[in-house]
């Protein structure tokens, strides 16, 4: 790993004790590897704490959660077994609290509210859909739940905070869309153009759950990326 790589992950770790580390994944970097074969976020990290800790062996580390490629934000990994079983509990039990930011073209419904849909995975398309309750059993599709509320807007988008109940296959943005509020950049759910990134204006702000191991709260937050957009929003929400 060269320096500037090095320098560049250190400067994205959030939170890190003995048991967890938390990194601010970047839009468009794979979390686990896949068929682009682009470096993946697992791979440096466990790279990057070998070679800061002097490591002789193979380095621990798990993954409890995961978040899509083309969005930002939080990955909160494990760096002991003990703390791998029971953040595994705590995301499947819906211990954990789930915060996103995204950024969206049209103004929903209302300011705050619940979105509730039956989300049904096309596998071939890597794509949800809502349908209805009556079809939902027949295909397998899930319940998927969240709550929203509006807390900034320019004259051509709006900043919504979204907190999953579930968490479904690109829940927040199949149900966003289903409301008729794209996600910026998102042309897989319906928006007018891409970013020039490649990426989509959803982040992952905010993780809140117990310690796996010391039992206290942890509320860890992530920094959206670095664009005017995000800026401009961030300028609104602090004044």
């Amino acid at each position: 790993m060269n320096k500037d790589l090095f320098q560049d992950i250190s400067g994205r770790i959030v939170y890190e004790d003995n048991h967890l580390l938390a990194i601010n994944k970047r839009i468009n970097e794979p979390v686990q590897g896949d068929s682009s074969g682009d470096p993946a976020l697992f791979d440096l990290m466990k790279e990057f704490i070998k070679q800061r800790d002097a490591k002789p062996g193979n380095v621990f580390l798990g993954l409890p959660h995961r978040l899509d490629r083309p969005t930002s934000g939080l990955v909160l990994m494990a760096k002991t077994d003990k703390a791998l079983t029971r953040l595994g509990k705590l995301f499947k039990g819906r211990d954990v609290k789930k915060i996103y930011w995204a950024v969206v073209d049209k103004m929903p419904p209302s300011d705050k509210g619940v979105l509730e849909h039956y989300l049904w995975k096309n596998r071939s398309q890597n794509k949800s859909y809502a349908i209805s309750k009556a079809k939902a059993e027949k295909k397998g599709a899930k319940l998927a739940k969240l709550s929203y509320s509006l807390i900034a807007a320019t004259d051509n988008y709006y900043l919504l905070e979204i907190e999953l109940e579930t968490g479904r296959h690109h829940q927040i943005r199949a149900q966003l869309a289903t409301v008729g509020c794209c996600v910026k950049g998102d042309l897989k759910y319906g928006a007018r153009r891409s970013n020039p990134n490649g990426g989509i204006h959803l982040h992952a702000r905010r993780l809140v759950l117990e310690h796996p191991v010391q039992r206290t709260t942890l509320d860890i937050k992530a920094d959206p990326p670095q664009d005017v957009l995000w800026e401009n929003f961030d300028h609104n929400i602090r004044h």
